[in-house]
């Protein structure tokens, strides 16, 4: 049987959740796609699994299903970028690729030589697809980002989940990755479309801060119309609504938790890699004596002392504003609870045009949540407001052959309006 998408070749160099869900959407509809995994660490989705059913021992098994779901009708090529070889055959693969996919962030791709610049030099018609945490331009490009800080915590996904009174709520496994996904693949197909009447590819930028404000798209409209806080409406009209429970103290891993600072502000902390982040943390809070603590020193032991350590950081946290965390936190994943008014006005959003101006026809102008989709040639635009009932119903079923008669036929019959 013949995929939809049999003979399109796709570079994936990307890890984890989101960009190989975009490419693993390209597979199942029959494209060839090479998956690109570093020599001697791979993919680090290849160890999630296994991180999960630590916590949760019921779900242990031999299939690695996680790796399976991102990574099925794949290639797999073991190579490094930091070689000039690696690079090398990167550059040979890329002049006969139509999609390359990424979710290095910007200062990486240009440390790795795969920026877009560099790779449509060799092939104008390649579709170039890339996905950051949040966003190509602005202060904040560069900073690490997962799902849950950029999409849950900062977009204020987790600030609509949660409670009165009650830290910040934690999200689903890869739900902001897989939402991200699914809009690049948008993006890919567009331009492929795009490419397929102007014979050029282009350049298509997905964040998963911006995926977040669009799936919240239908409450921040409100926000944004009448500069009033929805959840704190919504909250007013409910108030039997009770607060849970805290139980932070019991996590096995302290350094991915919500904590609430000197000014009563909270923000997430989220060192999954905690290996990777703890030498980072101990500076970033002047605890430098911590860092060979026994008690501390690995994964392992941090897990062993999670009650410890989590009184260690809530106490130190406690210490200082979140402004003065926001200023020496930047080498870490970490985003501040923020509410619709704080995401509305985020420098980050506004720098990298999350949300539109619209001029409607009796309202006058207002904004709107843009669209997640960036193309650097054929860019979405927004042009007209939702169409009021009915409003090019006459003009539509003309176009289709209908008479004025048959229009008032229909329409005394139900079938328009």
């Amino acid at each position: 049987m013949t995929g939809a998408l049999d003979g399109l070749k796709v570079l994936d160099v990307s890890q984890v959740a989101a960009v190989p869900m975009t490419a693993r959407f390209l597979a199942d509809f029959g494209a060839e796609v090479i998956h690109v995994e570093h020599p001697t660490r791979g993919d680090s989705m290849r160890a999630l699994q296994g991180m999960i059913t630590d916590t949760i021992p019921g779900l242990a098994t031999d299939i690695e299903y996680i790796w399976h779901n991102y990574n099925r009708n794949k290639k797999g090529l073991a190579l490094d970028l930091s070689h000039e070889a690696g690079r090398k055959i990167i550059y040979q693969l890329v002049e006969k690729a139509d999609v390359f996919l990424s979710n290095l962030r910007p200062f990486e791709l240009e440390k790795f030589g795969v920026g877009y610049d560099t790779l449509s030099g060799l092939n104008e018609r390649l579709i170039y697809g890339n996905l950051t945490g949040y966003g190509k331009l602005g202060d904040d490009k560069n900073v690490p980002a997962y799902d849950g800080t950029a999409y849950y915590a900062r977009a204020g996904i987790s600030y609509r989940m949660t409670a009165p009174g009650m830290p910040p709520a934690g999200g689903i496994g890869a739900f902001g990755d897989n939402a991200a996904g699914l809009a690049l693949y948008s993006g890919v197909m567009t331009a492929l479309y795009a490419r397929e009447r102007t014979g050029i590819g282009q350049e298509i930028n997905v964040s998963l801060f911006q995926t977040g404000l669009y799936q919240l798209s239908f409450e921040l409209s409100g926000t944004l119309a009448t500069r009033k806080d929805y959840l704190e409406e919504l909250f007013l009209a409910h108030p039997e609504w009770e607060p849970g429970i805290d139980r932070r103290e019991t996590a096995r891993n302290p350094m991915a938790l919500p904590y609430k600072t000197k000014d009563g502000r909270w923000f997430l902390l989220a060192a999954l890699q905690s290996d990777n982040y703890w030498a980072k943390l101990c500076r970033a809070i002047e605890r430098d004596d911590l860092e060979q603590d026994p008690r501390f020193r690995s994964a392992e032991d941090r897990t062993e002392n999670c009650a410890d350590l989590f009184h260690l950081l809530e106490e130190t946290f406690m210490s200082k504003t979140l402004v003065e965390w926001k200023a020496v936190m930047t080498e870490l994943p970490f985003a501040p609870y923020q509410n619709y008014h704080e995401v509305i006005a985020d420098s980050q959003a506004r720098a990298n045009g999350f949300f539109a101006p619209l001029e409607h026809p009796t309202q006058g102008p207002i904004e709107v949540v843009a669209n997640p989709i960036n193309l650097s040639k054929t860019p979405a635009t927004t042009r007209t407001p939702a169409p009021d009932l009915g409003q090019h119903t006459t003009e539509i079923l003309i176009e289709c052959g209908y008479t004025r008669e048959d229009i008032e036929e229909l329409t005394r019959r139900g079938t328009v309006a």
